[in-house]
């Protein structure tokens, strides 16, 4: 059974057709700042949008702190050829004594409707099915997020159920839309 000691220590790139998925830089600040400093991005997620080029660093630099301690497992999401972060994936809430972790992510709105996070959350999967060992991916969506919602079952998730004040995002409790893929189904489609 792989930890996050294990993975986090050489988290690796992983690239689809038209994208690097990679480990965060202090480089990749103004990217983020970027799509990050946009409220609609930041609408359905916990974290507020950026206000300065401070608190992109910040979060980078934590990031990488992360890294270092082997804590971490977010990817940040390139365009092949363009050396241009558009958003990030992570596997969060990763428990391997459950063979479990949570999907998350977050894209530049300049690339939404372009099947990119089918595309790195397809990569990411794959990954998390095959290296990590896991045994369900779980994807807890607000319930208003419906684009969100469309990606997840494009991969082949199903909605479990709805979570009631599961989570606080901008002070709010919010109900989630509970979406999972187990690695018997993931397998089917492929």
């Amino acid at each position: 059974m792989a930890n996050i000691k294990e993975i986090g220590s050489h988290l690796p790139v992983l690239e689809t057709e038209r994208l690097m998925l990679r480990k965060l830089t202090l480089a990749d600040a103004e990217d983020m700042f970027e799509y990050a400093s946009e409220p609609i991005v930041s609408r359905y997620v916990p974290w507020e949008a950026h206000k300065s080029a401070e608190d992109t660093k910040g979060v980078i630099s934590s990031i990488i702190a992360a890294y270092e301690q082997k804590k971490k497992l977010t990817w940040g999401i390139e365009l092949k050829g363009k050396n241009k972060l558009v958003g990030t994936i992570d596997f969060i809430n990763w428990m391997p004594k459950r063979h479990k972790a949570e999907l998350a992510y977050t894209l530049s709105h300049n690339y939404w409707g372009k099947g990119i996070t089918v595309e790195v959350a397809g990569a990411v999967l794959a990954f998390g099915f095959g290296e990590m060992g896991l045994n369900k991916v779980e994807a807890p969506i607000m319930l208003d997020n419906l684009q969100s919602q469309r990606v997840v079952e494009k991969l082949g998730m199903k909605r479990e159920g709805i979570a009631r004040q599961h989570m606080i995002i901008k002070g709010q409790f919010v109900d989630l839309a509970m979406y999972s893929i187990l690695k018997s189904e993931y397998a089917e489609d492929k």
